[in-house]
């Protein structure tokens, strides 16, 4: 429609790439009449089309900042969705020369959340609220039901909570959206969200890799295996897409697409945050961090290409070891890596959750992990049914220390470590890396271990740099002059036969 019509609409959104397009028309079609603008008209014109094209959606174009803003009814609630950083500030600026006080701003894109937190401030002094929104679920999602995760100003959240209600993914226990509190907390969830996205990418590239290189399975066959997973405990978005990856034809010549793409993974920048931020509140997340790694290194490709030139020139043989794998021995290759699979997962996510502790707890954002697990349920890349069970999990102890002595997670942990073991000795003899899985079994080793060799470490830093140590005998710190001491009893000592 165009913007003559006289009734001002519900909300706006500014910023109509292929995301910004889609949750639009998302909003039209759940019935809130809706005003668009984009710095380029064209794509305006572009929105207006599909709106039209799509059941004459409510869907109101403007190509102007002023009319925009204008033809949206006070207090005015408006989405931006641009490329974060200094355009989120520029479209600010625009928008906010012609609103008022009491009016709010959205801002859906993949912000630092500190940056959300000054412009909070800058809002506030004018009178404008804000909310940075996680929008999580890509084009479709936004088109048709994402997982939203607002955080800011609560009053912004209650002025566009019907429309958030109407628009995110549902699923059986409600909407995928919540208020997740105050300040940047919804930038930061979304950001931790990524990061385990990461980690599930990576763990299932790997059971792909050990299967395919180990088990020697086709296309086919893993396409059956992965439709087959995603019928059990591992039923999830990406599990599923997996599977479709696996049977789509190249156009250009014989075999399967996935066999001719470049080896080499892009990245935007939230995962890389997520690392940050564990080493930032010194929480351990090595599955999501080695995810990070694998990512760097897949750059590398022609370093790589080399490196194998050269170690083979030096007598490496090749990549895949003398691992013979067939018939029942190939169905429990299988179902040993869905084990291992879903074991790392389970420690990958309890790495998430207690970077959102760690990070509540220091911004006092009282967040709700049982909540937030509820609200990925749908919508977002992330969306599994083992998320149900994660929710479930801190309803029971909303303080649980960690997924991993949940009773139910750990019983599960426990019944699936041998073969999480198998598949990664087998990898590691295979010569295949499997990072994130080595990432997450160590994880879980060391986290289920009463005592670490932490106690040597904490020797040498004293040794060092008197740092002092604790006893676990009597309380207190304490510090020894190890060299004076071992130089003066090594005459006793018997020498190493």
């Amino acid at each position: 429609m165009d913007a003559s019509s006289l009734a001002l609409s519900k909300i706006g959104l500014a910023g109509l790439a292929v995301m910004g397009q889609n949750l639009a028309l998302n909003i039209a079609e759940k019935g809130f009449p809706i005003s668009v603008y984009n710095r380029t008209g064209s794509k305006v014109d572009e929105t207006l089309h599909r709106a039209h094209s799509e059941g004459q959606l409510p869907l109101f174009g403007h190509y102007s900042p002023r009319d925009f803003v204008l033809s949206i009814k006070p207090p005015r609630s408006v989405i931006i969705l641009v490329k974060a950083g200094a355009p989120v500030d520029q479209t600010i600026a625009t928008l906010s020369e012609h609103m008022s006080p009491g009016d709010c701003i959205i801002d859906g894109g993949n912000e630092w959340y500190e940056n959300t937190e000054r412009r909070i401030r800058e809002a506030t002094d004018r009178g404008i609220l804000y909310l940075g929104m996680g929008v999580s679920g890509g084009e479709e999602g936004a088109r048709h039901g994402p997982s939203l995760m607002p955080g800011g100003s609560f009053q912004a959240y209650h002025n566009i909570k019907e429309v958030l209600h109407k628009v995110a993914a549902q699923v059986d226990d409600g909407p995928c959206v919540t208020y997740i509190g105050e300040g940047g907390s919804g930038n930061f969830v979304k950001m931790v969200h990524n990061g385990i996205e990461y980690g599930d990418m990576q763990l299932i590239s790997e059971a792909y890799d050990v299967l395919k290189h180990v088990g020697r399975l086709s296309n086919g066959e893993l396409a059956e295996i992965f439709h087959e997973w995603n019928r059990g405990e591992l039923e999830s978005f990406l599990i599923e897409i997996t599977a479709d990856i696996f049977k789509v034809k190249d156009e250009h010549g014989e075999g399967e697409l996935v066999d001719k793409i470049l080896d080499k993974t892009g990245m935007k920048g939230t995962g890389k945050w997520t690392v940050q931020q564990a080493a930032e509140l010194s929480v351990a997340a090595p599955t999501i961090a080695a995810s990070l790694d694998c990512r760097y290194l897949s750059g590398l490709k022609e370093e790589r290409e080399s490196a194998s030139r050269v170690l083979k020139d030096a007598g490496l043989k090749d990549e895949v070891g003398p691992v013979n794998v067939s018939g029942s021995d190939k169905k429990r290759l299988i179902d040993d890596v869905r084990q291992a699979l879903y074991a790392s997962k389970i420690c990958s996510y309890a790495q998430g959750m207690n970077l959102l502790r760690a990070k509540s707890t220091e911004k006092g954002w009282n967040l709700n992990l049982g909540e937030l697990a509820r609200i990925w349920k749908g919508g977002c890349i992330i969306r599994a049914v083992f998320l149900d069970r994660i929710k479930r999990a801190y309803q029971r102890n909303p303080n649980l220390a960690s997924l991993v002595v949940d009773p139910e997670f750990a019983r599960e942990m426990v019944q699936r470590q041998a073969a999480w073991r198998r598949v990664v000795g087998l990898a590691i003899s295979a010569g295949i890396s499997t990072p994130g899985m080595c990432a997450s079994l160590a994880y879980f080793d060391t986290y289920r271990r009463a005592r670490l060799p932490a106690n040597l470490v904490q020797a040498q830093r004293d040794l060092f740099g008197a740092h002092t140590y604790e006893r676990i005998d009597r309380p207190g710190s304490f510090h020894t002059e190890w060299t004076k001491l071992g130089r003066k009893s090594k005459t006793g000592l018997g020498a190493v036969n």
